[in-house]
C-alpha cells in the first residue's frame, strides 16, 4: 500500500477519522474478488456452533430436511405454473435455501443447479456491503434482485430474487427464486446477444439491490426495469411470481422453526453442507492418484470461425482433486463468449451432480471439496470488463470436463465403491442449440426470447446401454421442450419440423449416444421478425465419445432464403410433397428460385421475410466403446427406427445383413469385423512415428487459434501476421477485428486487383 503524504504526521484519532471517511465514501461497489473467487464454505458462525452442539440427532435433522425439500418443491411448482417467461414454463428455474452466511444448502428437487449455485455470490455481497449500510440495510420483508453474472450468475438473462428470513430479529437463512427470463434489453432481442462487443451491449446489468420492501414491490424501480427491456409485462409478472414463491418458501421455513426450533433449522443447513463436503472427499480418496488430461475447443466466437481452447488436467492426490484449467484461450474483449470464474466453477458442479454423483445433495458442499487453477483473463476466468452474454459456450465445456475426466478415474473401481454412484456415461451434447427470436408478433406485441428446444440435448451413451434421445439439457435434468402449438399461438413462428430425430446424427460406439432432433422454422403474420443462434459446433465435434466411442457430428445451420414457403404450399396443393428433412431439402432443392445457404451454426440476429426457412439440429451425445463390439441386432433395431442409414450399418458397424428383411448374417458379420480389426493394425503406426508426422511446433499460420499449444505456460493467440504468444500468467485480453471490416477490406482488395 502506498502511504499518503503526511499520513505519518496524523494522530491516531485523525487516522481513524480519515479511514472512516474513506470507508463511507467508496466510489463504486463493484464485484468483490474475495467473494467471486471463493467457492469454499464460509466459516462456522457462533449461531451454527451453538446449533450443532445442541441439535445432534440425525433423525430430527432429517425430518427438518424433509420439510424444507418439500417447501422447495412447492415453491418451484408455483414459479413453473405461474411464470410468464418461456424458461419458467419449461423448468429453466430454481428455488433454493442458503445459510445466513450465504452458502447454498439445498435446491428444489427439479431445479437448475447452476442458477442456485451462483446465487450465493450476490447474497454474500448483500451480507457484506448492504447489511450495515445505513442507506440500504437488510430487514424483514426485503427482497433483493440481481442478474449481472459478474456479481454471481450464469448470464444476464437469469434474474434472481433473494429474501432474508429472520426469527426474533436474527437472520437465520436466505431463500431465493431464479428464472431464465430471456429478454433483458440487450443489443439483440432475447437476452443472449452474440453481437455484444462490450458489457454495455448486454442490457440490464443489475448488481444486487432491493426492489421489495415490507413484501411490496417498489413500483418506481420496477418501472425503470420495464422501461429498459422490450417486454415490460414479462418483467412485471415474473418479478411478482418470484416474490410470492420466496414468500411461500419463507412461510414454510417459519413453520419448520415453529415445529422444530430455530437451532434445528440452522443445524440442518450447516450439517447438510459439511456432511456433503466430507462425503465428496471420501469418494475422491477412492480414486487412484493420477492425472487425466482433456482438451476441447469452441469453433466459433458466434461472429467468425476460431478455435478457442478449453484445457483441463484433473489431478487426484489423496482425498483432493484439482481441476487445472490453465492453458485455455485468452478472453476475447469484444466477443460475448467469455465466462467469469464463479460461473465456470458452478457449471463444473453441475457436471459432477448430474453425471457422476447424482445421489449427493445439490449444494455448495460438493464444490467446496475441489480445488481450481486458472489463468486470469482467460476465456473461463475473464475480467469484469469482458462481455459474457454467451458465456454458455465455454461454461458448458466445463460440464463436459467432468463427464470425460471422472470415468477415467472410476472405471477400474469395484461396483460397490462409493465413487461409482451411477453408471459411466459419455458426454452429453453441450451446445445451446436453439433459435433466439425477437420482433413484432402477430398480435402486434414487441417481444424477444428463446425457444424451448434448447432443452433437448442428446444424452451420452452409457457403459451398459444406449443414451436417451434429446432427453434434457446438459445443464438441467428436469427441463421440458415445451408445446409448440402453444408457442405458435403467441409467436409468429411456424414449425415445419419440430423434434424430428435426425438420421445418422449420432455418436457411434458399442453403445450409441442419444440422437438430437431437427428444427425447421419459418415466420408468418408479421413484417418485423428475426432470429439468431448461440450455437457453435459446426466444425469441431463438441460431445466427445468415451473409451473408443465416436464424438457427435458437427452441425451447421441451413437456410432457404428469398422464398415464401407458404406460397409454395399453395401452388402445389399438397403439403406431403415438401421434404421435411434438412439434408433432403438442402440436397434436392425443390423450391426453384430460392437461395440455399449453409453457414456456421453461430448466427447474429438477422431479420427474416415471411416464409423463409431456418434450420438447426439439436446434437447427439457421444458414443461409448468400440463400434465393432455393438450388437448387430441393436444395429438392425436402429435401422427399423430410422435412426441410422444402411450405409452406416455397413460401413461403420460392419454388419452384413439382408437389407430387405434386416436379418443378420452372423458369420459374415464376424468375418467383416475381423477384417476391419486387421485393417486397423495395418493402418497403425508406432507412437513415435505417428507423433513425428502429426505433431507440429504450432498451429497452422492461417488457423485462428487461441490457447496453449503443447506447453500450458505459453498461450498462442491469433493467426498469420497478427499471431502472438503470451505467458499464461500474464495474459492480455484479445481484441477481435470486426468481421464486416475484414469483408470490406477483402472486397476492396479484389476490386483493386481488377483495376
Amino acid at each position: 500500500m502506498n502511504v499518503m503524504p503526511g499520513l505519518a504526521t496524523l494522530s491516531v484519532g485523525e487516522r481513524k477519522l480519515l479511514q472512516d471517511f474513506v470507508d463511507e465514501h467508496q466510489l463504486f461497489y463493484g464485484p468483490d474478488p474475495a467473494i467471486m473467487r471463493n467457492h469454499k464454505l464460509e466459516p462456522r458462525t457462533a449461531a451454527e456452533d451453538r446449533a450443532l452442539d445442541t441439535q445432534g440427532d440425525p433423525h430430527l435433522l432429517n425430518q427438518v430436511r424433509g420439510r424444507v425439500v418439500s417447501a422447495l418443491a412447492e415453491s418451484f411448482r408455483m414459479v413453473e405454473q405461474m411464470g410468464a417467461a418461456p424458461g419458467a414454463k419449461w423448468g429453466d428455474l430454481v428455488t433454493a435455501i442458503f445459510t445466513a452466511s450465504g452458502d447454498l444448502s439445498e435446491i428444489s428437487p427439479a431445479g437448475i443447479v447452476t442458477f442456485a449455485g451462483v446465487c450465493q455470490y450476490p447474497i454474500k455481497f448483500v451480507n457484506k456491503y448492504w447489511t450495515h449500510d445505513p442507506s440500504v440495510g437488510v430487514r424483514h420483508g426485503d427482497g433483493f434482485i440481481h442478474n449481472d453474472s459478474r456479481y454471481g450468475g450464469i448470464h444476464n438473462t437469469d434474474q434472481s430474487m433473494m429474501m432474508p428470513v429472520f426469527h426474533d430479529g436474527e437472520l437465520v437463512c436466505w431463500v431465493s427464486s431464479t428464472i431464465h427470463e430471456g429478454e433483458n434489453g440487450a443489443i439483440e432481442p432475447g437476452g443472449m446477444p452474440a453481437k455484444a462487443e462490450s458489457r454495455f451491449d448486454e442490457g440490464l446489468k443489475m448488481s444486487p439491490f432491493r426492489i421489495v420492501e415490507d413484501f411490496q414491490v417498489k413500483r418506481d424501480i420496477l418501472t425503470f426495469l420495464q422501461n429498459s427491456v422490450r417486454d415490460p409485462k414479462l418483467q412485471y409478472e415474473d418479478l411478482k411470481v418470484k416474490l410470492h414463491a420466496c414468500m411461500r418458501l419463507m412461510d414454510r421455513v417459519r413453520a419448520v422453526i415453529a415445529e422444530f426450533g430455530k437451532d434445528a433449522l440452522i443445524a440442518y443447513l450447516r450439517r447438510n453442507l459439511e456432511d456433503t463436503e466430507a462425503e465428496v472427499h471420501r469418494r475422491i480418496a477412492e480414486l487412484p492418484d493420477g492425472v487425466v488430461r482433456f482438451n476441447t475447443w469452441i469453433d466459433s466466437t458466434l461472429r467468425e470461425p476460431a478455435l478457442l481452447k478449453v484445457a483441463c488436467a484433473a489431478r487426484v492426490k489423496g482425498d483432493r482433486m484439482t481441476i487445472d484449467l490453465r492453458g485455455s484461450s485468452p478472453q476475447l474483449s469484444n466477443r460475448s463468449v467469455n465466462a467469469v470464474l464463479g460461473s465456470t466453477k458452478v457449471c463444473f458442479l453441475t457436471g459432477v451432480l448430474q453425471n457422476i454423483w447424482p445421489d449427493l445433495p445439490h449444494n455448495l458442499g460438493v464444490l467446496a471439496a475441489f480445488d481450481f487453477e486458472t489463468d486470469r483473463n482467460s476465456l473461463i476466468d475473464a475480467n469484469n470488463d469482458a462481455p459474457c452474454a454467451m458465456s454458455l459456450l465455454p461454461m458448458f465445456r466445463t460440464i463436459t470436463v467432468a463427464t470425460v475426466a471422472f470415468p477415467k478415474f472410476i472405471y477400474s473401481l469395484p461396483d460397490d465403491a462409493k465413487a461409482r454412484a451411477t453408471v459411466v456415461l459419455a458426454g452429453q451434447y453441450n451446445q445451446p442449440a436453439t433459435f433466439v427470436y425477437g420482433g413484432l408478433t402477430q398480435h402486434m406485441e414487441v417481444t424477444g426470447n428463446f425457444c424451448a428446444d434448447i432443452n433437448g440435448n442428446g444424452q451420452g451413451a452409457r457403459e451398459n446401454r444406449d443414451g436417451e434421445h434429446s432427453v434434457s439439457p446438459l445443464f438441467g435434468f428436469m427441463c421440458d421442450t415445451g408445446e409448440y402449438e402453444l408457442a405458435e399461438e403467441e409467436l409468429p413462428m411456424v414449425r415445419l419440423i419440430a423434434q424430428h430425430l435426425a438420421r445418422d446424427r449420432v455418436g457411434w460406439g458399442k453403445y450409441r449416444g442419444g440422437l438430437g432432433y431437427e428444427q425447421m422454422v419459418t415466420a408468418r403474420g408479421t413484417s418485423m421478425w428475426g432470429f439468431m443462434t448461440g450455437q457453435s459446433g459446426s466444425r469441431f465435434c463438441s460431445a466427445p465419445g468415451l473409451f473408443g466411442g465416436y464424438s457427435c457430428p458437427a452441425y451447421p445451420i441451413a437456410k432457404v432464403k428469398d422464398v415464401n414457403v407458404f406460397d409454395w404450399f399453395n401452388e402445389h396443393g399438397n403439403a406431403a410433397l415438401f421434404p421435411y428433412d434438412i439434408v433432403q431439402l438442402m440436397n434436392e432443392r425443390p423450391i426453384g428460385q430460392a437461395r440455399y445457404v449453409t453457414a456456421d451454426a453461430g448466427m447474429t440476429f438477422e431479420m427474416v421475410e415471411e416464409g423463409e426457412i431456418y434450420m438447426i439440429c439439436q446434437g447427439a451425445g457421444g458414443g461409448y466403446g468400440d463400434i465393432l463390439e455393438r450388437d448387430p441386432e441393436a444395429v438392425m433395431q436402429d435401422l427399423r427406427e430410422d435412426l441410422i442409414s444402411h450405409d452406416s450399418a455397413r460401413e461403420i458397424y460392419r454388419v452384413v445383413y439382408d437389407p430387405r428383411t434386416l436379418i443378420v448374417d452372423a458369420t459374415a458379420t464376424a468375418a467383416a469385423r475381423d477384417e476391419e480389426r486387421a485393417a486397423r493394425k495395418r493402418r497403425g503406426k508406432p507412437f513415435a512415428e505417428f507423433t513425428a508426422g502429426w505433431v507440429t511446433d504450432g498451429p497452422a499460420p492461417d488457423l485462428p487459434y487461441y490457447g496453449s499449444w503443447g506447453d500450458p505456460g505459453t498461450i498462442v493467440a491469433g493467426w498469420d501476421k497478427s499471431r502472438r504468444t503470451m505467458e499464461a500468467g500474464a495474459i492480455e485480453p484479445i481484441f477481435m477485428p470486426d468481421p464486416r471490416e475484414l469483408r470490406i477490406a477483402e472486397l476492396e482488395a479484389r476490386l483493386a486487383a481488377q483495376g
